[in-house]
């Protein structure tokens, strides 16, 4: 079947289209993205003002029209933190529902922490043994834990990209801004340590999410032209190198660098921070960058519901 799987980010609202069917992995025909920065237009009590709420309908009114053209058979609909966290939720979820007719499924934290994991474990395999997998969104940060397909350990944080730029507003923002937002995130990260240390080290620690690949990129990983299967890796010593440079860079030097996209050039510097404090934290030296996420947990998931054959 012809698959659509639709994420309304706090970054970006992205349809990606699969062919799939049960027992295979499933092979990307298209995608269509557009920025929204949702989790940078919340006002002052939380809420998502009038102006995002018409950004988003009109940005989910291309989305369906592409998985229309794309001949998708059904499209998966679901929104994470930006959209979770708004005090005026419900009443946007209804606004959507009526102007585009789509019914967005709200993610818990916990469920794109599991749904990133299941998405990772099945890139690896079983073979990988206990997998450590941290993912950077707009909003949050996740990190699970575990040896099946289900994660032992799971936390999801108001750590994301987008949230905390919001704490950077200077270009580039002053030392002392900075040096608050690192010592912010690291007593949060330090907070949930012993709920995976207390299980042992594990085999593999994976990465995903853009954060992730833009830094590994800026590093010396392989471009994404190179293809999916080419092993990329984040060390920490490399992040720990880049971070002064970071720092002191404007939005648009961010954006001159390699495999940094313009439009999230200036949410890189606080996803560097929360990237070197986890690796801190967690006692990782290397990261292994996974391709797949949280939009191919929920296809995966779709998938084993389905009837094989």
């Amino acid at each position: 079947m012809r698959l659509g799987v639709l994420d309304v980010g706090s970054n970006t609202v992205h349809l990606l289209v699969v062919d799939a069917h049960p027992g295979a992995r499933p092979l990307p025909a298209h995608s269509h993205k557009e920025e929204l920065r949702l989790a940078e237009l919340l006002d002052d009590k939380g809420a998502i003002g009038p102006e995002g709420v018409q950004h988003l309908i009109s940005t989910l009114h291309k989305a369906v029209q592409a998985a229309e053209d794309q001949g998708c058979e059904q499209v998966l609909s679901f929104a994470t933190s930006a959209v979770r966290e708004a005090t005026n939720a419900d009443q946007v979820l209804s606004q959507v529902r009526e102007a585009t007719g789509v019914h967005l499924e709200v993610l818990t934290g916990a469920e794109e922490a599991r749904l990133t994991f299941l998405a990772a474990r099945r890139w690896f395999g079983w073979s990988a043994g206990k997998l450590l997998v941290i993912d950077i969104g707009g909003g949050s940060l996740e990190i699970a834990y575990g040896i099946d397909e289900v994660p032992d350990a799971s936390v999801s944080l108001p750590l994301g990209a987008g949230r905390l730029t919001k704490d950077l507003p200077g270009d580039p923002p002053t030392p002392e801004d900075v040096r608050a937002l690192r010592r912010h995130v690291r007593t949060e990260i330090a907070r949930t340590v012993g709920e995976f240390s207390r299980f042992g080290k594990p085999d593999h620690i994976v990465a995903t999410s853009k954060t992730f690949k833009q830094l590994a990129r800026i590093a010396g990983a392989a471009r994404d032209a190179e293809g999916l299967y080419v092993q990329r890796e984040l060390t920490r010593k490399s992040l720990q190198d880049w971070m002064p440079k970071l720092a002191e860079m404007t939005i648009d030097q961010r954006a001159a660098l390699p495999g940094v996209a313009a439009g999230r050039a200036r949410q890189l510097l606080a996803g560097a921070l929360v990237a070197e404090g986890a690796m801190d934290l967690l006692g990782a030296e290397v990261l292994e960058i996974c391709p797949w996420a949280l939009r191919e947990g929920v296809i995966l998931r779709r998938l084993d519901h389905l009837p094989v054959g």
